[in-house]
């Protein structure tokens, strides 16, 4: 497991994790040499032992690293490090395009436009590089505050010079925007990615996905049968020239699809000319699917015979029966073909299903009467010594496995058999290798102090790593953390050198949604709002009045506390309130140097709150 803190190959320092995959998950780490954040792919620890995993992770730093883009996440590193298989890349800060769509819907036609723009050209670049990206999805396209996108993931990438790697590559990608051609197993080229673009193009404008269905199988016959959904139908506004190019990209039969990226990016910037915005809805120069083939067979007509009197009269009034029967018969004989076709696979899976049956029927009825004989049940040696569990299992005629194991336990002694592997009454053959696993004891640890920490991550890391229950709950901030996110941690219920167990159970306090200081005086607040604001939240508040015409009076005028700094109970508030100006006559020079200020003419100061 990838830890904060951890550093791989002793110069990417792992700050965060950013992303999970089902082959890889990405973190956000920082090179030490070249000071500047990376992201790092990690392969998962399960795969990293499956040579056919990571040889596709390798594969697609290989095929990447070629490509230099503005909108190509550049790659940096690859490398392995102690079992750990990585690339390092260029870290972009922003969000996938999968999660701009959940925020907004669909994207308005000059954005969807601009970010088609970037994608083509950087497809192009890929294009004339000989790599296909084969899984384009707006979950591999990363999109930066200032709108420029960066294409990632080229991990099932193929070079197009490439012998094949797997039967299975041909199929590879996300289902909801995988061109029939790949749906089939007939193999991906540069059109594979252009008809994932038209359907990402789809999605920009519309906000959803053009086929959808009960499972994986459902959407990709929808690929490969069904029409796309107009895009007008949608918004009628949307031009037809736009139309035009999310039809010409996502044809279901590659000779209708744009020749290459570059020639449906060049479409892209005329699209919104004066010329082409109305311009007639585009027609399919090739039959798109077995139905329009069928149809263009019947369509066509055999030549007429060279005929003349009595059989000319037959043709000229429309007697042409030989040609329509002609015609029939070859539609015929296309539908027969077909049937045949269906009636080999349905023999041919009759004959598998019955295979598999007879084979169940071999391995869980025949096979364990035949063996019977020769199995035994594994002995319980739970809570035993480990001698004497030995000598059970081999009197039983089980060899046991010279590794012990070792795992924490509740209930059993140190050094006592918990379990074993096969477990306890499994039936197995006489002769089968039997792991003991010993107790080692109750597992504790000694908790830290975690004040400060990011209590998702200490939370994951105590409940996977240690089997802790943790909770997280809220709790009202004091002065000395009033400026701490939501997330941070401000206490535990635990104090620190704590010792637990597995199963123990651990509070993590954050700060509770804090009240924030407005500006009072821009507010127009009074001195009665002030008081009843330090009577909620138990503060303790200091009122000068000062004499004014500025402002009306009991209004306040200034305010300790910063603006948008948080309301945390007990800390102090100053504020100066408006009075009016006493009137007092104007004493003789003598008088004035002689009379000191009353009390009653010093500043009014009064307190609320603690005191």
């Amino acid at each position: 497991m990838i830890t904060k803190g951890q550093k791989i190959n002793d110069r990417y320092e792992i700050i965060r994790s950013i992303g999970e995959g089902g082959m890889a998950n990405v973190y956000l780490g920082y090179d030490t040499i070249l000071d500047r954040n990376v992201a790092i792919k990690v392969l998962r620890g399960d795969l990293s032992t499956d040579e056919k995993f990571v040889r596709r992770f390798q594969r697609e730093a290989l095929s990447a690293s070629s490509l230099a883009h503005p909108n190509i996440v550049e790659m940096y590193d690859v490398g392995e490090d102690n079992g750990i298989y990585y690339i390092v890349m260029e870290y972009v800060e922003g969000k996938t395009l999968k999660q701009l769509l959940k925020k907004r819907g669909n994207l308005t036609l000059s954005e969807a436009i601009d970010i088609m723009l970037q994608l083509t050209d950087g497809m192009a670049h890929a294009h004339d590089s000989y790599i296909i990206h084969r899984d384009l999805k707006p979950q591999n396209i990363m999109i930066k505050d200032d709108g420029q996108i960066k294409i990632t993931d080229f991990g099932i990438a193929m070079a197009l010079n490439a012998t094949q790697l797997t039967q299975t590559n041909s199929v590879m990608g996300s289902v909801h925007y995988l061109p029939p051609e790949q749906a089939s197993g007939k193999g991906s080229t540069i059109k594979s990615d252009i008809y994932s673009m038209g359907i990402i193009f789809y999605e920009l404008l519309t906000g959803t996905l053009p086929f959808r269905g009960d499972n994986a199988v459902e959407i990709a016959l929808k690929h490969m049968r069904e029409p796309l959904p107009n895009v007008r139908d949608f918004n009628p506004s949307i031009p037809q020239s736009i139309e035009n190019i999310i039809r010409h990209a996502t044809a279901k039969n590659p000779k209708n699809r744009y020749d290459s990226a570059r020639e449906m990016h060049e479409d892209l910037l005329t699209a919104l000319d004066d010329d082409r915005m109305n311009e007639a809805p585009l027609v399919y120069k090739y039959p798109e699917n077995e139905n329009e083939v069928k149809k263009t067979i019947n369509n066509t007509k055999k030549p007429k015979k060279q005929v003349s009197g009595d059989e000319n009269d037959d043709v000229n009034n429309g007697n042409n029966d030989d040609d329509d029967e002609t015609t029939e018969e070859i539609a015929t004989k296309v539908e027969e073909k077909e049937v045949k076709k269906n009636k080999k696979i349905i023999i041919i899976l009759a004959i598998i299903l019955g295979v598999i049956i007879l084979a169940l029927l071999f391995i869980f009825l025949i096979l364990p009467m035949i063996s019977n004989s020769r199995s035994v049940d594994v002995p319980d040696c739970e809570g035993i010594k480990v001698s004497t569990c030995e000598k059970r299992l081999e009197d039983a005629g089980l060899v046991v496995n010279g590794k012990i194991k070792s795992k924490a336990s509740e209930k059993i002694k140190k050094n006592r058999v918990i379990s074993t592997s096969p477990a306890k009454g499994k039936n197995v053959k006489k002769g089968t290798k039997v792991t003991i696993i010993k107790s080692k004891g109750k597992d504790t640890i000694e908790l830290e102090d975690y004040t400060g920490e990011n209590s998702i991550e200490i939370k994951t890391l105590l409940e996977t790593k240690y089997g802790l229950v943790v909770t997280i709950e809220k709790k009202e901030v004091t002065d000395n953390n009033s400026d701490v996110s939501d997330d941070t941690i401000i206490g535990q219920s635990l104090a620190a050198g704590t010792k637990v167990k597995e199963g123990d159970t651990l509070v993590l306090y954050v700060p509770e949604d804090a009240k924030l200081f407005v500006d009072m005086v821009s507010e127009g607040w009074t001195k009665d709002d002030v008081e009843a604001l330090c009577t909620e939240y138990d503060l303790n508040c200091v009122y000068t009045p000062v004499e004014t015409n500025t402002y009306s009076e009991g209004k306040i005028i200034s305010q300790s506390r910063r603006v948008g700094s948080t309301i945390s109970k007990g800390s102090s508030l100053t504020v100066e309130y408006a009075i009016k100006p006493k009137k007092t006559a104007s004493p003789s020079p003598s008088a004035s140097a002689s009379v000191s200020p009353s009390p009653s003419s010093t500043a009014d100061t009064s307190t609320t709150g603690n005191e």
